[in-house]
């Protein structure tokens, strides 16, 4: 199977990349680096030639390109190049959840086949970041559905496919989540317990095809990103 790097130092040795056509997951705590782990694959992606578009449903483009010029990643020469494009719906979540509010009734739900809907035709990868903020007032049911059908028209049309989950979201629907990705990995906050201080942690869940680790991986955020230490 072919794969594209991830652009994680460490992640790509252990794992050869992540699949093409293939969706994986990525949840973690606050502060843990997802959006981070997002910003870099898609660098990654685009360093590599493939069309990729950002979904991101909390930050405006110029907050990730700002983000991006912190590790001097130079995000915008992927958008001039025609290889990266932003697909900024926090305004419009915002604009839709007030006007459904002032008429009572419930906030915008579920309605993930936006993220497919909108993207060109020939985008091969795409980065979502987060679904958490579409989950409004599912049920476990209704998420299933909808989150199947995404992974589901995502491999139709052989996107590689990274989808972010907030930690609120991932500890109501991560379980569900993991049945229906190809890939699965969680990024951690935690004490160490013989140093008692503080350290991040990754652990790869699931990954089909792919020979992982099964212990907790640390890893570090410097002025390059994220990488394995």
């Amino acid at each position: 199977m072919k794969r594209i790097k991830s652009g994680i130092e460490g992640i790509d040795e252990i794992t050869n990349g992540f699949p093409i056509g293939r969706s994986m997951l990525i949840t973690g705590d606050a502060g843990s680096g997802k959006t981070i782990f997002g910003l870099q694959f898609a660098r990654s992606s685009c360093a590599q030639g493939y069309k990729t578009v950002y979904i991101t449903t909390e930050e405006d483009a110029s907050d990730l390109y700002t983000q991006g010029d912190t590790f001097n990643w130079d995000l915008k020469s992927y958008t001039e190049n025609d290889l990266l494009s932003f697909n900024e719906l926090a305004g419009v979540r915002a604009r839709v959840t007030e006007a459904e509010m002032s008429i009572d009734i419930g906030a915008m739900k579920g309605n993930f086949s936006k993220f497919i809907n909108e993207l060109p035709d020939d985008t091969q990868t795409v980065i979502i970041d987060n679904i958490g903020s579409y989950t409004a007032k599912l049920t476990p049911y209704e998420f299933r559905d909808r989150f199947d059908l995404l992974i589901y028209d995502l491999k139709k049309r052989n996107i590689t496919a990274l989808v972010i989950l907030d930690s609120a979201t991932s500890k109501e629907f991560n379980e569900i989540a993991l049945f229906s990705v190809y890939g699965a990995l969680r990024l951690m906050k935690r004490e160490n317990p013989y140093t008692g201080r503080r350290e991040r942690v990754m652990d790869i869940v699931k990954m089909r095809s792919t020979k992982t680790p099964t212990q907790f991986m640390s890893y570090e955020i410097d002025d390059t990103g994220l990488k394995l230490i």
